[in-house]
């Protein structure tokens, strides 16, 4: 009589699958990297909660004396609500404008064939070559003879100038992924070329368009140098702008700085939180048929 021994049967690992040890290694990596990326937000909420100036260099001391008195100040004695009106202002409307040029461009480049398309994506591209400080002086000039000076306008202009570009190259990668079939689909129901533009490519396009949007109305937002050089009035300020008057000649109220940029922060999450459904669909889309 032969005996047999019953042998459990061993599982068999799938194809991209991690090992235990594997899965505990990336577990780990990705913990710590998650943590590195929250540190500089932590940090900063901890130092809005201090009440003073010179904080961050005790930062023990500021458990023992963790205030709101920082957003009470920030909201009752600045001009915050005005920063918040500026930067909406000028955010929106770079966003705006400048998806709605930027579409129909990456539109036009992609499906239309006319004299020169080619060199000129080439030059929106040039036109993102030059720094900042070289393009100050000729746009306040331009401004200036505009009369645009100390306006939103002039300054949602000027964002647009370096927005535009960009979001053109972007969109015009992501409507090449649309199959022209589409198109042609259009004109047999009887869409001219913008009906076809509007009524069937954008739709399908959201995603490319949410990445757009995102990118313009981060660029608005944060930025400095044009803001503070083209805004004169104290109410027109933006929010990059305002925070730079609690920096004096000899002092800087970090602690105010830090509860301001806190505050700051909650527009620009909610913007994210309205665009994020599409934000990752269009990154992948540009990154892979672009």
């Amino acid at each position: 009589m032969s005996s047999t021994t019953d042998t459990p049967p061993q599982r068999t690992r799938r194809r991209g699958e991690l090992s235990r040890s594997g899965a505990l290694a990336s577990h780990g990596f990705l913990i710590v990297a998650s943590l590195i990326a929250l540190f500089p937000i932590a940090w900063l909420v901890f130092l809005s909660l201090g009440p003073d100036s010179d904080g961050y260099l005790h930062p023990a001391g500021i458990w023992k004396k963790m205030t709101f008195d920082n957003y009470s100040f920030v909201l009752q004695h600045t001009g915050f609500f005005d920063w918040l009106k500026s930067s909406l202002i000028v955010s929106l409307g770079t966003t705006v404008i400048g998806v709605t040029i930027a579409a129909s461009t990456g539109y036009a480049v992609s499906r239309m064939r006319f004299p020169g398309y080619r060199k000129f994506m080439w030059v929106l591209l040039v036109t993102q070559m030059f720094p900042i400080a070289v393009l100050i002086v000729p746009m306040y000039q331009i401004l200036a003879d505009l009369q645009l000076i100390d306006s939103y306008l002039g300054l949602i202009l000027v964002y647009c100038s370096t927005a535009v570009p960009y979001c053109a190259w972007l969109l015009k990668g992501y409507f090449d992924t649309i199959p022209f079939e589409i198109d042609e689909a259009g004109r047999v129901d009887g869409l001219n070329p913008f009906g076809t533009f509007l009524r069937l490519i954008l739709p399908l396009a959201k995603p490319g368009l949410a990445v757009a949007a995102f990118y313009s109305f981060l660029t608005a937002f944060g930025e400095v140098a044009f803001a503070s050089t083209f805004m004169l009035s104290d109410t027109k300020y933006t929010f990059a702008v305002g925070l730079q008057t609690f920096v004096s000649e000899h002092d800087a109220q970090r602690n105010l700085m830090a509860a301001t940029a806190v505050l700051i922060a909650i527009p620009v999450a909610a913007f994210f939180y309205l665009v994020q459904k599409n934000l990752v669909t269009g990154l992948t889309a540009g990154g892979t048929k672009g």
